[in-house]
C-alpha cells in the first residue's frame, strides 16, 4: 500500500469512526456530511463505507467536493449526485437500489425550499422508499396545495415531509387535512426578523396540528430518515400479514 493511501486511510481513522452497522441496527444508514471536512476525509469516508455496506450517502456537498468523489470514486462506484440537493450517493457496481415498499410525499412551500427538499428525498430513496414529491405549494397561492394533496392522499403515503421558510405555515394546514404524520422541516429562507429560520421554527412548534413532529432548520436529511423509518416499518407491517 502507498503512502498516499495510508495518509487518507489515517486522515478517516483520525477523524472518524464510522457506523457501518448503523442500518441494520436502527433502519437509518449513517449518513456523511461533508460540510466542515476535507475532500479527502469525505472521499475516504464514502469509499470504506460503501465498500462495508454497499452504498454510501453524502450530504452538504459541494460542487467543487462532488467533483473530486467522482474522479477519484466514479471508475469504481456508481456515482449519483443531485446538485440541488447537495447529495452524493456513492454504491458499489451491481449493488440494485433497494425497494422496502415505503411510501412518503414531500412537499415544499417555495422554490428556495427546493434543496432542503431534495436532500430529503434522496435519503428516503436511499432508505428504499417511493417518493411523491410536490414543490411549489406554500400558502401564498394556497389553491396550489389541493391538486398535490389529492395526489398524496389517492397514494396512500405513510408520511409526509413537508419544508417551508418564511412564517412556515405549511406544515400545520397540511396536517389539519392529511390522516398521517407529518414531518416539518423549517428552512433558512426569509428576511428581517427570523429570516435564518428561526420564525418558521417557531411556527412550527406552537402548531395546534397533534401528529406534525419538527426537526431542526434545514435538516432534509432528518425528516427523510424519519419519514422514511415510519413507511418502512408499515411496509414492513403490511408484509408480514399478506
Amino acid at each position: 500500500m502507498g503512502h498516499h493511501n495510508m495518509d487518507h486511510i489515517g486522515i478517516v481513522e483520525g477523524f472518524a469512526r464510522l457506523d457501518v452497522h448503523r442500518s441494520e441496527r436502527t433502519g437509518i444508514p449513517e449518513a456523511i456530511l461533508a460540510e466542515g471536512k476535507t475532500h479527502d476525509q469525505v472521499v475516504e469516508a464514502l469509499r470504506r463505507m460503501a465498500e462495508a455496506s454497499g452504498v454510501a450517502l453524502a450530504t452538504r456537498v459541494s460542487e467543487e467536493c462532488a467533483v473530486a468523489i467522482r474522479r477519484r470514486l466514479g471508475k469504481k462506484l456508481q456515482f449519483e449526485r443531485n446538485p440541488l440537493g447537495r447529495t452524493v450517493v456513492v454504491r458499489k457496481k451491481g449493488v440494485v437500489p433497494i425497494r422496502s415498499g415505503g411510501k412518503i410525499a414531500i412537499l415544499a412551500a417555495g422554490t428556495s425550499d427546493i434543496p432542503t427538499a431534495e436532500e430529503a428525498r434522496v435519503t428516503a430513496e436511499v432508505m428504499g422508499c417511493q417518493v411523491l414529491a410536490h414543490y411549489d405549494v406554500g400558502i401564498a397561492g394556497i389553491h396550489r396545495l389541493l391538486e398535490p394533496l389529492k395526489d398524496v392522499l389517492s397514494n396512500d403515503v405513510s408520511a409526509i415531509v413537508v419544508v417551508a421558510g418564511m412564517e412556515g405555515a405549511l406544515p400545520s394546514v397540511v396536517r389539519g387535512l392529511v390522516g398521517v404524520p407529518v414531518i416539518g422541516v423549517p428552512t433558512s429562507t426569509g428576511y428581517g426578523y427570523g429570516g435564518h429560520g428561526q420564525a418558521a421554527l417557531m411556527t412550527m412548534l406552537q402548531s395546534c396540528a397533534p401528529g406534525l413532529t419538527v426537526v431542526n432548520i434545514d435538516n432534509g436529511f432528518g425528516a427523510g430518515a424519519t419519514a422514511s423509518l415510519i413507511a418502512n416499518q408499515v411496509a414492513l407491517a403490511r408484509s408480514s400479514k399478506a
